[in-house]
């Protein structure tokens, strides 16, 4: 573990038997919880075959893609979960990017902070009451739910799911503080960042709602390669790096910290399906300045220069391009450097 520092993993879909036997492990380890992406299938799934297989760590939808399924089936799936985990469930819940949302799962975007606060309002209201026959339609500017009818099979095993947020730009993480019980930061962000904008707006949000900042989470995702050979660990997060910078969403953000000129190539290659330019753009710095390299010793002092406002950590290896026995080398040495 890192000094103070709470530490999630990531976990995905895999064969049963090794879901069980990876996730047992991150608990023998001392791992606080783990999240379950969603890129396309719903990671519910992941989570609930993880569930009976661990009996301590916390079980995160990070992230659920809030906009391509009703409220009333998230909350029912977090509600299912938790049950099958005694409690262990953190819903986490994202926009994503539009041309995701509206183009591979045909869903509406609309506004995303007017979007997310109405489905966040939706999924506390049915946790909190829907197995008691009270709520009868819930109505928004996105969605109208008829639940005249509606009843579970069981009483949740809480009126209250935690509901976490991620957040690259700075009015999504004042909402996060605002209506959420945490914050899920982006593994784009880099220390200035999250020392200039993040901190203020999470305090901003939470002000807002009159809320204690031991009250809400701020968890860190951090590009992790550890590796004696500082080099390889750059070429390694290069693809990652630029793959997640080709949303046009994001050029802003880019620009923000310094490198509105990579994203803006970066994202010019993408749309013409140059991989191989995408990396070329991606320059060394701008690896460093995100990702978090070096010796076991490096990485370890970095993280927690990164983390010093936050309250917990998930360290996730740069996976794009990478081969499965350079994966799970990295994975292992994110193992033997903060978990236990």
């Amino acid at each position: 573990m890192t000094d103070r520092k709470a530490v999630w993993a990531q976990i995905v879909p895999m064969p049963g038997a090794n879901l069980s036997a990876l996730a047992q492990s991150y608990e023998a380890a001392g791992v606080e919880g783990v999240w379950a992406p969603q890129m396309f299938g719903a990671p519910f799934t992941t989570l609930a075959a993880v569930a009976p297989a661990t009996q301590r760590i916390k079980l995160g939808t990070g992230i659920a893609l809030a906009f391509v399924r009703s409220p009333l089936e998230t909350a029912c799936g977090a509600i299912d979960l938790d049950l099958i985990s005694n409690g262990r469930v953190v819903l986490g819940l994202g926009s994503s990017a539009q041309s995701q949302i509206e183009g591979s799962f045909g869903s509406a975007y609309g506004k995303p902070l007017a979007h997310m606060r109405e489905i966040v309002g939706m999924i506390r209201a049915i946790v909190a009451r829907g197995h008691t026959g009270e709520l009868t339609e819930l109505a928004g500017d996105y969605h109208r739910l008829d639940l005249s009818h509606f009843r579970l099979l069981h009483k949740p095993v809480r009126g209250d799911i935690p509901i976490v947020l991620p957040a690259v730009f700075q009015k999504a993480c004042a909402q996060a503080a605002e209506i959420a019980d945490g914050l899920l930061g982006h593994p784009l962000w880099n220390d200035a960042w999250i020392e200039r904008e993040v901190a203020a707006h999470v305090k901003a949000g939470l002000d807002r709602a009159g809320r204690a900042r031991k009250d809400f989470s701020l968890n860190i995702s951090i590009f992790t390669a550890i590796s004696d050979d500082r080099y390889e660990a750059i070429e390694d997060c290069r693809g990652t790096v630029a793959y997640y910078s080709q949303s046009p969403q994001y050029l802003r953000y880019f620009e923000e910290i310094g490198f509105g000129r990579e994203a803006s190539a970066i994202q010019a290659a993408f749309a013409q399906g140059d991989m191989a330019g995408m990396a070329t753009a991606c320059t060394d710095e701008m690896v460093e300045s995100i990702a978090v390299v070096g010796t076991a010793d490096e990485v370890r002092g970095r993280v927690a220069r990164r983390a010093a406002l936050a309250d917990a950590i998930t360290p996730v290896i740069p996976h794009y391009g990478l081969s499965p026995e350079k994966s799970a080398i990295y994975t292992q040495r994110i193992a033997e450097t903060f978990y236990g």
